[in-house]
């Protein structure tokens, strides 16, 4: 028995891919030029059914992937036709359509890959069409709603992670809204993989205080704090620099609510260990000496390489010093109350001293 023909659909999805390539090998040739079933095929691309697209995963993908490759290229010709231009917009919608499937979990290695290349095209920079088409299709929900389903894999949650921080990257005044008022950022500290705490880190450079505020208010600073405590290193030290980070940005509630989770005591101790130890004798290098204070930074970024905690109580106290979420008076009072919390988490006086030394004279962050 013959195998059925293929639905008319694909073959001008086809016929539209082969154009794409043609113009990708040929960007500076009239559109003339090309096969002329590959440009009927985008013309007659206008005509087909949204719906048959919304149903066929696959052929979103090949959307997809036309989409990302023809846009570059109809803008390289010399004189695409107007058809064929709105014809490639087309194309584009077809890239913010997630596709519509029962389980949003299903088909994971083609569902990460389609999220894989929507970051890559929302990276290559602001786009008005573009953007107008991603609100229009809610795909910043469309990635909550697979950050939050306790079905998705860690993999895909991760990659859904990758594009909500790619669209604040594409318009921050557009998205920040979103990502103050949704369950995103709960769900990536829930997560707790090196991937989510680092876009949660990005999101707070973003953001700045409004977003620490949320963090706080949610009661989710605890959450990032413990996240000092598991074996995993570089997930420590991505939780240390997150910390750091709430700590510039933060108020003064979030800074109380950190001091109050015990988080003076759990950096004396990781000073203490061996992936910690103190900067203050690089800090008294000669630095009115230029090849010396070179010197000095490069051996202190090797030794941080090393030693990813070194000085961590004077770094915390820096970042409160010199950051945005406190008032003059209240950085005051917090830099006290963390020299009290460093002699009770101390084990002895000398190191005492050497940490507070350290807070007084200011480790470089």
């Amino acid at each position: 028995m013959a195998d059925p023909d293929p639905p008319p659909v694909l073959n001008v999805l086809e016929a539209l891919k082969q154009a794409s390539h043609d113009l990708q090998a040929h960007p500076s040739s009239s559109l003339n030029d090309f096969n002329s079933s590959a440009i009927k095929a985008l013309l007659e691309l206008q005509t087909e059914s949204d719906t048959i697209l919304s149903k066929e995963t696959g052929t979103f993908q090949l959307f997809l992937n036309i989409s990302v490759a023809s846009k570059p290229s109809w803008k390289r010709s010399r004189d695409p036709a107007a058809s064929a231009s709105e014809t490639s917009s087309l194309a584009e919608s077809r890239l913010i359509q997630l596709p519509e499937l029962r389980d949003p979990c299903d088909n994971e290695d083609e569902l990460v890959k389609l999220l894989t290349q929507f970051e890559e095209r929302v990276s290559l920079g602001f786009d008005r069409e573009l953007q107008d088409l991603v609100l229009k299709s809610k795909v910043f929900s469309s990635f909550e709603t697979i950050l939050c389903n306790s079905n998705c894999s860690k993999r895909l949650k991760e990659q859904s992670a990758y594009g909500i921080a790619a669209l604040m990257r594409f318009n921050k005044d557009v998205f920040v809204g979103q990502v103050l008022m949704g369950p995103a950022v709960q769900a990536l500290i829930t997560m707790a993989s090196i991937p989510s705490i680092n876009v949660l880190c990005g999101l707070i450079k973003s953001i700045k205080s409004p977003l620490v505020d949320e963090i706080e208010s949610n009661g989710e600073i605890p959450k990032i704090i413990n996240l000092l405590d598991v074996k995993d290193l570089q997930m420590r030290v991505v939780a240390m620099d997150c910390l750091l980070e709430i700590g510039y940005f933060g108020r003064k509630e979030a800074i109380e609510a950190m001091l109050k989770q015990g988080l003076v005591k759990k950096l004396v101790e990781l000073q203490r260990s061996e992936l910690g130890g103190d900067l203050i004798e690089m800090e008294k290098f000669d630095k009115n000496d230029e090849k010396l204070e070179r010197n000095r930074e490069g051996k202190q970024k090797r030794f941080l390489e090393m030693h990813p905690f070194a000085s961590c109580v004077a770094r915390f106290a820096v970042q409160l010093e010199v950051g945005e979420g406190l008032r003059q008076r209240e950085k005051r009072a917090f830099k006290q109350e963390i020299l009290v919390r460093v002699r009770e988490a101390s084990v002895s006086n000398a190191e005492a001293a050497t940490i507070v030394a350290e807070v007084l004279w200011g480790s470089s962050p």
